[in-house]
């Protein structure tokens, strides 16, 4: 397994998750992109978080609402970066909320919404992996 882990709950993601893979890809970070929809395929998302071994943080990217990065921070013990999508009615607003208001004992970390968070959620993976 990778060190770090983003995922994504649609295909349609991956276009804006490309420059963050590029951007591990320069800072020498093992990364792995995966698709799951905490609403979609729960059961192969939780089977998967439950396969990873090696991976010292996950990026989580939340559309319309933060489903995906709360699921995730609730089944892994390891830290979880939530960045928020700029898409739908509110542009985003609706998915940042969410990540920033996870209930106790599930913490994500927040990034800003859109490419300027997706970009720093892996500066923030780069630092956090630099404690280890």
């Amino acid at each position: 397994m990778k060190e770090v882990v983003i995922i994504a709950g649609s295909e349609s993601d991956r276009a804006f998750v490309e420059p963050a893979l590029k951007l591990a890809a320069e800072l020498k970070i093992e990364t792995e992109f995966r698709v799951y929809s905490a609403h979609r395929n729960l059961e192969e998302l939780i089977k998967y978080l439950e396969s990873l071994e090696n991976t010292k943080v996950i990026i989580a990217v939340a559309g319309l609402a933060a489903a995906l990065p709360g699921v995730v921070a609730a089944k892994v013990k390891i830290p979880v970066i939530g960045v928020p999508r700029d898409t739908g009615p509110l542009n985003g607003v609706d998915a940042l909320l969410s990540i920033a208001q996870m209930p106790k004992g599930v913490p994500v970390a927040t990034m800003a919404i859109g490419s300027h968070g997706m970009l720093n959620a892996v500066h923030f993976a780069s630092r956090v992996l630099s404690l280890n």
